[in-house]
């Protein structure tokens, strides 16, 4: 089981769900696997890749029936992201990346607006970016300075984006910003929908990185930028539940990549131990090694309990998603950074060698642990959660804040 989640019984799927996630299998087989190393010998947009994952349908899950998608559960794309994952993070990162970018436009653009937009990217014809991240804003959406102010039939746009996926293909933005004269912090925060050909809009060279090559990153420069009241995403001020939405569904996505990743470095580091050979014996053989794997395919199949968890409640609409998808994203992400630094200890030199995907695997390990949201940050999201909902329980029956001691029997 923890090498492959078939079947599984936390995660059932119905006959078209488990119809479209083997034709993914096969995908991966036949065609991602076999070029993952290729994807990601370059820090190039891996147009190839993205156009299998297009024409394949794969992009489509992401999107509303009504507006040229499959519109799949949570769930089901949570089963196909892990299936990529287990062989090249490029792939899995244009699923989750797709969604990320563009969600803001399905939950709060005009109908006008996404009947001309969405299907586009359904199809993979466009592209989009989410322009959130800041040189002094990350995971903090109150600090974000890009200003919005509002200007006869829209509004003008100044500021600079970081770290923007895509950027340098992206047809489009998703700015998120806060109104020049609007209330402070998070309240007065708007997302918009900005052409890439917008006068006063460029775009940085890609940034070089350490991994999740084949999606690359740059900046965004906004200087005095129109946008049209018919681009903006939802009402002003709704720009925070844009992004937060928006968020929840790529953390789950990176809790998703990450169990894949750790679930095929296992299988790769399973298979070589069973293959190689020392001193006439298996390197498998070794008990030392058995537990190694032992202890991380256990580890492996609770986090995706964990994942899976996450994805229904996400489908079911359950108010706790939110710090459910922050668990999952910071167990799943720490973990396969633990998992493939023991896979590559496992397969010796050879681990370390770019002939062989796990020290592919272990450089893209890293940004999962980064990406929307740092553990860190996950970790005080979770403790805060943790706090607030003991305080709104009664008092733990065995709890005496000052007990008797000399009383006491």
């Amino acid at each position: 089981m923890p090498l492959s989640a078939e079947h599984h019984p936390l995660a059932p799927l119905d006959a078209a769900e488990n119809d479209m996630l083997a034709r993914v299998q096969a995908l991966v087989r036949d065609t991602i696997g076999p070029r993952a190393n290729a994807a990601n010998r370059n820090d190039e947009f891996a147009w190839d890749t993205f156009r299998t994952l297009a024409e394949s349908g794969v992009i489509a899950t992401a999107f509303p029936a009504a507006l040229g998608g499959t519109e799949a559960s949570m769930l089901l794309r949570v089963r196909i992201i892990e299936e990529i994952a287990r062989t090249c993070s490029t792939a899995a990162s244009l699923v989750t990346g797709t969604d990320l970018s563009s969600r803001p436009i399905v939950a709060g653009g005009s109908a006008e607006l996404r009947a001309q937009t969405v299907p586009l990217l359904a199809s993979g014809s466009k592209q989009s970016a989410f322009a959130l991240t800041e040189p002094g804003a990350g995971s903090d959406l109150a600090r974000l300075r890009t200003v919005a102010s509002r200007h006869p039939g829209g509004y003008r746009l100044i500021g600079v984006k970081k770290f923007i996926t895509r950027a340098n293909v992206a047809d489009m933005f998703v700015v998120v910003a806060s109104l020049a004269d609007g209330p402070g912090g998070s309240k007065g925060l708007t997302a918009f929908l900005v052409p890439r050909d917008a006068e006063g809009l460029g775009v940085s060279p890609v940034i070089p990185k350490l991994g999740w090559h084949g999606v690359p990153i740059a900046e965004v420069r906004l200087d005095d930028v129109f946008v049209p009241v018919s681009h903006r995403l939802g009402e002003e001020g709704q720009g925070m539940a844009l992004a937060q939405d928006t968020l929840v569904r790529a953390r789950i996505g990176h809790a998703a990549i990450a169990l894949g990743r750790m679930s095929g470095a296992l299988q790769i580091a399973a298979q070589y131990a069973g293959h190689r050979q020392v001193s006439g014996k298996a390197v498998g053989e070794h008990q030392g090694i058995q537990w190694m794997l032992a202890d991380m395919a256990a580890r492996i199949e609770a986090a995706r309990c964990l994942v899976y968890s996450s994805a229904q409640r996400y489908d079911r609409k359950d108010p706790e998603t939110s710090i459910h998808a922050s668990i999952a994203k910071m167990h799943s992400t720490d973990l396969c950074m633990r998992v493939v630094v023991d896979c590559a200890q496992l397969l010796g030199g050879n681990g370390y060698l770019n002939a062989y995907p796990i020290e592919r695997f272990l450089r893209d390990a890293k940004m999962n642990q980064i990406g929307e949201g740092t553990s860190e940050v996950h970790k005080n999201l979770i403790g805060r959660h943790v706090m607030k909902t003991a305080s709104a329980m009664p008092q733990h029956p065995c709890l005496d804040f000052e007990p008797d001691l000399f009383g006491a029997q």
